[in-house]
């Protein structure tokens, strides 16, 4: 009676643990995918920040390519960049770029780039390591520093203006931090002197390196 107790008990905290591992993996399986849903949704919105509306009626997420590693992006490994287009013809790029020296370190940007080369946006995006109420202030969620980009172009301010005011530029510091503003200009402009020399490539369907089409 004893023995068949055991094996009854066994079985049912077996099932019990079949039953239970099924759930946690189902439930995991859902988690993942609306992660995956709510992280391409933020995505969506953030590229939108720097491409405004009326710019695009394409799904920028559906127009994407990979742009390999380069110094004028900061970038050390393959990172996407995103077409924007009117009526199938391309109005501009959103493109993610690193400046490597901010105040806590690695600033994470999306530029985007209008097709006559002008900013259309700019906006830090996850991680940044800055600090609050100093470097902080690159992000939108702190102050407006970040829209003094909006417009900027390589044709309508020249490159001693790609500073910062305290180095003899165009752009405002932040009391008592300069270093992380000085760090995202320069990131700014370089990835502007990167679509000058790529301007084609990137935009136009025969891209050929550094680029590389996704869905090609």
């Amino acid at each position: 009676m004893i023995g068949q107790s055991v094996t009854r008990n066994s079985i049912i905290l077996g099932l019990f643990a079949i039953i239970t591992t099924g759930m946690v993996v189902a439930t995991a399986n859902l988690t993942k995918d609306k992660i995956a849903e709510e992280k391409q949704n933020a995505l969506k919105r953030s590229l939108l920040e720097v491409m405004p509306k009326d710019r695009l009626n394409n799904d920028l997420l559906k127009d994407s390519l990979e742009l390999q590693a380069d110094k004028l992006l900061g970038t050390t490994e393959p990172k996407s960049a995103y077409i924007a287009k009117l009526s199938q013809e391309p109005s501009g790029i959103i493109m993610q770029v690193i400046a490597p020296e901010g105040y806590g370190g690695s600033i994470n940007l999306l530029v985007g780039v209008g097709i006559a080369g002008d900013i259309t946006g700019v906006r830090v995006i996850p991680p940044h390591f800055e600090t609050p109420g100093l470097g902080d202030a690159v992000d939108i969620q702190k102050s407006d520093w970040i829209t003094s980009f909006n417009g900027k172009s390589l044709a309508n301010l020249d490159e001693k203006g790609w500073k910062v005011k305290k180095d003899g530029g165009q752009f405002d510091a932040f009391t008592g931090a300069t270093i992380t503003p000085r760090a995202v200009v320069d990131a700014v402009h370089k990835a502007l002197l990167y679509f000058d020399q790529h301007h084609s490539e990137l935009l136009y369907s025969n891209r050929t390196s550094p680029t590389t089409a996704k869905g090609e």
